[in-house]
């Protein structure tokens, strides 16, 4: 059987990796595949450059579209990222009735739902696992190792940039801006890092994880999203006298809990934040650039899934893992291949993403108050009179100056809206004299 041909559509760093890793595991990728897989065309603005990758062993065309129109080619790989121009090479190749592997997140995340519709009107698939976590196949555990499972929640750190970051201000006690600014030099940050930083990178991971876990349309626009900016080494030594870490968390949960006539089919939540998770869970103990993805199903209990989040060999695994399944079922009937987001497109349930007011979750709370009686009474008497109870407190000299100190106050499960409002009550106080830190913690049991 003659190779399925390959069109790609950026060789950048993970271009390079994918056509590198097919050239050195060629034959063991056929034996698996069942034929052959042939990259026989790439796109790049900078041809010599691309030239130089790919030898003789491939055309090399300034337009994409060149390739995207070409009848030769079954498989579009997309590596070029960004939403517009991708959008429309990738709609133009499922017009043609060519498959299509993107390790595009952003993509997916704002026009997953448009890109599926048209894919499944066409009978053609479109693969997403480098899209997540880079070379952790954990889009294939959800859609179909975990497939018996009704999933309750997944939980990761699937940014490597504030993973590395986080990792640095908590070993060395620096400060956000100084260990940033060592991230950019050493390469694990870009020289504009604010979709990392922020919390969009993790954000559109998540909203793609979402889909998959509870079979409902992506929804980034409806995602809560939180960077790490404003976090401060003091509250990172802090969280660690108290047993517990603060990592960059992708949040989705299922909120049964919730039905009333406002929710009468529940909510999920759907969110990215710093979070204080307990040092002694796995997940607590990822360092560095590493990811690391947690779910929960009700047969199953938590399962994790760990490893090189990014890079140019670990995302060309996951890029070539779905070329492979892509090959193995090029002509298999459309009915019987597994659906983009693990439910039948006919099952998807619309399902609400709940507003942040509504997440149930227990708090860190960090306020520099006056050294004087009565204050902690007060604040606690804040805390009860909104049905808040309190797990632990901590009371450590304040480096802003004498005659005050830092409380720490680490809470039970509460509802954010209620906690806002007694937050609004505390910072009214005259004896709180700076602003108050809130942090969510998650125990993830």
């Amino acid at each position: 059987m003659n190779p399925i041909q390959v069109g790609l559509l950026g060789i950048g760093t993970v271009g390079s990796g994918t056509f590198e890793v097919l050239r050195r595991n060629q034959e063991e990728i056929r034996r698996r595949a069942g034929r052959g897989i042939q990259i026989v065309a790439v796109s790049r603005r900078d041809t010599v450059a691309a030239q130089r990758i790919v030898g003789d062993a491939a055309t090399v065309h300034a337009d994409p579209f060149e390739i995207v129109r070409n009848p030769a080619i079954d498989i579009v790989v997309e590596l070029i990222g960004g939403t517009t121009l991708a959008r429309e090479l990738v709609l133009e190749a499922i017009s043609r009735g060519k498959h299509v592997v993107t390790a595009n997140k952003a993509l997916l995340a704002v026009h997953g739902s448009e890109i599926f519709a048209a894919a499944r009107a066409k009978g053609v698939m479109v693969a997403f696992e480098a899209a997540v976590a880079g070379g952790i196949p954990i889009i294939k555990a959800l859609r179909e190792g975990l497939t018996a499972n009704r999933i309750e929640w997944v939980a990761g750190i699937i940014n490597g940039t504030t993973n590395f970051i986080l990792s640095e201000m908590r070993s060395k006690g620096l400060d956000f801006a100084v260990v940033l600014k060592e991230a950019q030099r050493l390469g694990y940050a870009e020289a504009d890092p604010t979709f990392d930083i922020e919390g969009v990178d993790a954000a559109h991971k998540a909203t793609i994880m979402s889909a998959i876990a509870f079979g409902v349309p992506v929804q980034f626009s409806k995602a809560y999203v939180e960077g790490i900016t404003g976090l401060q080494a003091a509250d990172i030594r802090y969280a660690e006298q108290l047993g517990y870490r603060i990592k960059l968390l992708g949040i989705t949960r299922r909120r049964d809990d919730l039905k009333s006539a406002a929710f009468p089919a529940g909510g999920i939540e759907l969110r990215v934040h710093p979070t204080l998770i307990p040092s002694t869970r796995l997940i607590a103990n990822v360092e560095g650039a590493m990811n690391a993805v947690v779910v929960n199903g009700d047969a199953v209990g938590s399962t994790l899934y760990y490893g090189k989040g990014a890079g140019s060999e670990p995302t060309a695994s996951a890029v070539i893992a779905d070329l492979v399944d892509v090959t193995r079922l090029h002509t298999a009937d459309p009915e019987q291949r597994v659906p983009h987001l693990a439910f039948q497109p006919g099952e998807l349930h619309d399902t609400p993403v709940l507003p942040i007011s509504e997440v149930v979750t227990a708090f860190y709370l960090r306020l520099v108050v006056a050294d004087k009686a009565g204050v902690l009474a007060r604040i606690t008497g804040i805390l009860a009179e909104s049905d808040i109870s309190i797990d632990a407190v901590l009371q450590r000299e304040s480096a802003e100056g004498e005659k005050q100190t830092d409380l720490i106050i680490l809470t039970h499960n509460t509802v954010e809206g209620r906690m806002s409002a007694a937050l609004a009550q505390m910072q009214a106080l005259p004896t709180v004299l700076a602003p108050i830190v809130k942090i969510r913690k998650e125990e993830l049991n």
